[in-house]
């Protein structure tokens, strides 16, 4: 740690402190999760809560419509990506990789040439099927009741 002091006269004008090298430790130290934190009591709450837990893994913007456009069967990953234009790479890749470390979507690389990646439903993935279809039909039938 380095710390700086101006001085004038007999005053001190300017002190500053600051770390000189971001550390591993430091960094490991920052991103601990206070186990007193709000959001880490607000995830206990989410984890008790069924429907919250499940809003939790399958909720958000993209997440929805990947496990739509994947309920018929495979898709590979540019397919997903024409199915929902919308979706940033960074975030298709990101939701995809979430999906998957939540056994809902499992992912197989195919070792052809040119090699490519085939997403699908998990057997667990494969369980949402009936409650997205559920939500499907609730929304068209109440769109037009509901300010989007």
């Amino acid at each position: 740690m380095i710390k700086f002091l101006v001085v004038y006269g007999n005053k001190v004008i300017f002190a500053l402190t600051f770390l000189q090298v971001l550390t591993k430790k430091y960094v490991q130290i920052m991103r601990a999760i206070k186990e007193t934190s709000t959001n880490n009591i607000n995830r206990s709450v989410v984890e008790q809560c069924p429907v919250s837990l499940t809003l939790d893994k399958i909720g958000g913007r993209w997440k929805p419509l990947i496990l739509w456009n994947l309920m018929p069967g495979k898709k590979r990953y540019s397919e997903l990506k024409k199915l929902i234009p919308a979706v940033t790479e960074k975030m298709l890749i990101q939701h995809l990789k979430q999906l998957e470390d939540d056994d809902l979507v499992t992912r197989k690389v195919i070792e052809i040439m040119p090699p490519h990646v085939e997403y699908n439903l998990s057997k667990l993935g494969k369980e949402l099927i009936p409650v997205m279809n559920a939500m499907a039909a609730w929304g068209f039938k109440n769109r037009k009741k509901i300010k989007y």
